[in-house]
C-alpha cells in the first residue's frame, strides 16, 4: 500500500508545528523563571553568519505553508516577516496550522507529478516533481530549520528534551 502526498506532509507540518508551540510555552516559563525577557531568545544564532531564533522559525513555517500550497496547485500566501515577539511568533506557527488545515487531501493526493517550480532570488529557478519537491526539498528543509529553532532553544538553556522535540 502506498501512502498518499497529504498524508506525507500536512501531519508531519501539523505535528512539528504544535511541538514548536510547547518548545516556545517552556521558553517563556525558562525565561519567566530566570527573570528574563523572553525576547532575548528572538537574536539567537549559533554563529555570526547564520539566521536567528526568529528567521528560523518564521523559515520552518514558510516551508509548510509553501509546500502545501505549492503541492496543491495554489499560489502561495506571503506572509510579513515581523514578529518581535514570542507572542508574534506563537501566532505566525498558530496562522500556520490554520493554513495547512485548510489544505484537503483531495488537493494534494495525485501531485507526485506535479511541477513545482521554487524561484531563486539570482533569477533561476528549481524545478521538481511534486514527490522529489516533498522529499529531496520541502521536508528536509522545514526539519532544518525546525531543527535548528529548537536547538537554539536548548542551547540557551531552556529544558527541552528529545521527547519535546518528537512530541508525544
Amino acid at each position: 500500500m502506498s501512502i498518499s502526498m497529504h498524508s506525507a506532509s500536512a501531519p508531519i507540518f501539523l505535528k512539528m508545528l504544535g511541538n514548536m508551540l510547547k518548545w516556545l510555552d517552556k521558553a517563556e516559563a525558562h525565561a519567566t523563571a530566570r527573570k528574563f525577557d523572553a525576547t532575548n531568545y528572538l537574536g539567537l544564532r549559533l554563529a555570526p553568519d547564520m539566521l536567528n531564533f526568529t528567521r528560523q522559525v518564521q523559515v520552518a513555517c514558510d516551508f509548510a505553508k509553501g509546500t502545501m500550497a505549492r503541492l496543491a496547485g495554489l499560489e502561495v500566501p506571503k506572509w510579513d516577516d515581523n514578529e518581535a515577539t514570542i507572542a508574534e511568533l506563537r501566532a505566525r506557527i498558530q496562522k500556520t496550522i490554520d493554513y495547512v488545515k485548510t489544505i484537503a487531501a483531495s488537493q494534494v493526493d495525485g501531485s507526485e507529478g506535479r511541477e513545482i517550480t521554487i524561484p531563486m532570488r539570482s533569477g533561476d529557478a528549481l524545478k521538481f516533481k511534486g514527490e522529489a519537491y516533498l522529499k529531496e526539498a520541502a521536508l528536509p528543509n522545514f526539519f532544518f530549520h525546525a531543527t535548528t529553532a529548537y536547538a537554539l532553544l536548548r542551547h540557551a538553556g531552556v529544558e527541552i528534551g528529545k521527547g519535546d522535540y518528537l512530541g508525544r
